[in-house]
């Protein structure tokens, strides 16, 4: 179930605000700790979200993607990424099958971004991506950042209350 957003900046009373993480902060990801490297501020179509890079203690890296979904109330989709191998697959225009699992088209497009801290992009530019769900709602992602190689992840949701900042960046 997704948080309803009942302010800018305020996401309920109960739980950690995700949007207010800020590069450098030591957070608590469903009982996982991990540190935010870098942020990409990511803005397509009037849509803005933005994609934290994370690495927990066993120093693997992941991407936290936190938007504001319209509804009503509108409510936060906060997804954790996780890398998958793609062998040199680029994302199709129809159905796509990862792992045996069929995957179906649900966004495509070249969206613009900003960078902050470490995230192992340029400062600012160009990111493509195609985003892709499973009939039992798992998501796929592929992401290609100024005609880099492209690159692939899944993705999991997170319920409200499953991130905290254990300590501020200083």
């Amino acid at each position: 179930m997704a948080a309803p957003v009942i302010a800018p900046g305020h996401a309920g009373t109960d739980y950690t605000d995700p949007r207010t993480i800020q590069v450098g902060d030591r957070i608590d990801v469903q009982g996982s700790p991990a540190r935010v490297l870098g942020a990409m501020h990511v803005s397509w179509q009037g849509t803005q979200w933005i994609e934290y890079l994370l690495r927990d203690g066993s120093r693997r890296l992941q991407w936290l993607s936190v938007e504001v979904l319209d509804g009503d109330p509108p409510h936060l989709e906060v997804l954790l990424w996780t890398d998958v191998p793609t062998q040199g697959m680029v994302p199709a225009k129809s159905m796509l099958i990862m792992e045996g699992v069929e995957f179906f088209p649900i966004e495509r497009g070249t969206a613009a971004f900003r960078s902050e801290g470490d995230t192992g992009n340029p400062d600012r530019g160009l990111l493509d991506f195609a985003d892709y769900r499973a009939s039992d709602g798992r998501l796929l992602s592929f992401e290609r950042i100024q005609g880099r190689s492209w690159t692939a992840c899944y993705a999991q949701p997170l319920p409200p209350g499953s991130i905290s900042i254990v300590r501020r960046a200083t």
